[in-house]
């Protein structure tokens, strides 16, 4: 954990503990009502990761724009999304965030620069990409971060996203959430060399404790602070781990196959390692909160999450007609 700042910055160290622990209780709900064939389709669950993403967006306007992945729900969160409207859309209601057509793999809300939640595994590069560029042409000051995993970054389009970042010196920062697995593989099996060293033909690159959210912060800033002056784009990769599987599913697809067993899971949780325990560890070590406080900011997010359960349990289906207006523009007669 990097120093700790002066106590005036309690409030900024409350709201990221907040945001983490909100991201984590939405995240353990829904594995619960997964488990028990509640939900209408596949969720891809962000436990564990929550210091990248709360850490990356505490340094971000609400007009600066996010792209993110099939483990979206963290970005969206973190980003300053609506839970009860993203419960709704992976609930498959038309009081969803993208009207209950999207689901849980794509959720977005281009009012808080969130361009969307992606299945396509490195779908985002060059959304982030043409969002870059989009600002460099406007001046507008925006910068765009791009969420990625370790898996994604063996897709070509990273290199040729990468490339017309730093030609063109687009303000795109790329953060790989390198947790050291892609899908139901472990990623040093599958890739050659050091992440990093791919970035670093292009751009400035950091390497930082993704457990951290401190240090994701403080990554994240100086590479916000170097596009916004006009800078380029920067690399940003955070060490981190996946607590649950690839999806809810996992073990039903795998039919018995593994990939990593649960003592491999416990003696990651068993070094310290998780970012919340560990962040409430050090507010509370430093005297910046007390355990009352987080008794009580415990209990304000389980209420926020009944209450985001019940309003997409209350809601409406879908309307399936949309299908085509969303799919096509409309014609002016």
């Amino acid at each position: 954990m990097i120093a700790v700042k002066e106590k005036s910055n309690k409030h900024e160290y409350v709201e990221l503990l907040e945001r983490m622990l909100l991201i984590r209780r939405s995240e353990e709900r829904l594995a619960l009502l997964a488990a028990a064939g509640q939900l209408p389709g596949a969720v891809h669950l962000y436990i564990g990761e929550e210091a990248v993403a709360v850490g990356a967006c505490s340094v971000l306007q609400e007009r600066d724009w996010i792209t993110s992945t099939h483990r979206g729900h963290g970005h969206f969160l973190a980003k300053g999304g609506d839970l009860k409207a993203m419960f709704a859309e992976i609930w498959g209601k038309k009081e969803g965030i993208c009207k209950g057509m999207g689901g849980s793999m794509h959720v977005a809300d281009f009012s808080k620069g969130i361009l969307g939640a992606n299945g396509i595994v490195g779908g985002g590069f060059a959304i982030a990409t043409g969002a870059g560029f989009g600002a460099k042409l406007r001046g507008d000051g925006r910068v765009v971060s791009c969420f990625f995993g370790d898996g994604a970054a063996n897709q070509g389009v990273f290199m040729e996203s990468m490339n017309i970042s730093s030609a063109w010196g687009l303000p795109v920062i790329f953060i790989c959430e390198n947790n050291g697995l892609s899908e139901f593989t472990v990623s040093s099996t599958i890739t050659g060399g050091k992440l990093e060293d791919r970035a670093k033909a292009f751009m400035p690159t950091k390497v930082v404790d993704g457990n951290d959210v401190l240090a994701v912060q403080a990554a994240v800033r100086e590479a916000v602070e170097r596009a916004r002056r006009g800078d380029g784009p920067s690399y940003v990769e955070a060490k981190t781990y996946r607590i649950r599987g690839h999806l809810e599913a996992e073990d039903a697809m795998l039919g018995g196959g593994t990939y990593r067993s649960k003592e491999d899971i416990a003696a990651w949780q068993a070094k310290g390692k998780d970012p919340i325990s560990r962040f409430e560890t050090y507010l509370l070590g430093n005297g910046i909160v007390e355990a009352s406080e987080v008794t009580a900011l415990q209990d304000k997010i389980i209420r926020i999450v009944n209450e985001a359960v019940a309003y997409a349990d209350a809601g409406e289906d879908a309307d399936v007609t949309l299908a085509h207006s969303l799919m096509f523009a409309a014609q002016e007669a």
